[in-house]
């Protein structure tokens, strides 16, 4: 039996990491068109197109996805075989970690991060940046930010994609407000304008989609950036801020 070329295996799992032909290329010094042969080998080997293009993008097959972790595994055994046996020094690091996140996040979390890094990583730099209006998934693949921390955004299936706490919505309304005379519902809870926050401008959100499933519709008077400029702005009105 004609052993198969290992070195395919290290190149699908680059593949499934960038998600694109050029990304993997740059990663693995190869040209681009050394790149697609390197693929069209692969798919030869497996018998399968492992990636198919959607719109402009390659995404992934079943069978790719289904054996991405099994890929992966199988390329971090090899590595560690190979590797000498010391260990990587993260006091030593020199790099900059992109991380895009809301102000939230930055304000909860950012101390006890920066505590983390000065004791393992002290020569390491965190860069926190905010949304913008370039979509996310291109901004993960072509390494503008490391890391994108985001409660509804949906991402590509060749996305990397982890938990990593649960969060609960807390309503806020001026002192004396009428939507605190009786119980709040959520039919009542439209009957007031909203307050929408959104660094990008949009009206619509997580709550649009609940209320929506229950037949009810908000309007949204007034969109603003910040949760704090929310909070000054409903002190003189009957608007009810919501994310």
């Amino acid at each position: 039996m004609e052993h198969p070329d290992l070195n395919l295996l290290l190149a699908l799992d680059v593949l499934l990491e960038e998600g694109s032909v050029s990304g993997a290329a740059r990663r693995m010094n190869l040209s681009p068109p050394a790149m697609s042969r390197t693929l069209g080998r692969i798919r030869e080997t497996l018998g399968d197109p492992v990636f198919v293009l959607a719109g402009r993008k390659l995404v992934p097959t079943p069978r790719a996805l289904a054996m991405r972790e099994q890929v992966r595994v199988a390329v971090q055994h090899a590595t560690q075989a190979l590797a000498p046996a010391t260990e990587s020094n993260l006091t030593t690091l020199e790099r900059r970690f992109s991380v895009r996140a809301n102000d939230e996040f930055v304000g909860i979390h950012a101390g006890r991060l920066l505590e983390a890094m000065a004791r393992d990583m002290p020569r390491a730099m965190l860069r926190f940046s905010p949304e913008e209006d370039d979509v996310d998934v291109e901004a993960l693949r072509s390494g503008r930010i490391d890391l994108f921390i985001s409660a509804s955004r949906k991402l590509g299936p060749e996305i990397r994609v982890q938990p990593l706490f649960t969060t609960t919505f807390v309503g806020v309304a001026r002192e004396n407000h009428p939507i605190f005379e009786d119980d709040i519902t959520p039919e009542r809870l439209t009957r007031w304008g909203h307050i929408g926050i959104s660094r990008r401008g949009k009206s619509a959100g997580p709550l649009d989609v609940a209320l929506e499933a229950q037949g009810l519709h908000r309007h949204v008077s007034l969109i603003v950036p910040t949760p704090p400029a929310a909070l000054f702005t409903l002190q003189d009105s009957d608007l009810l801020p919501q994310g």
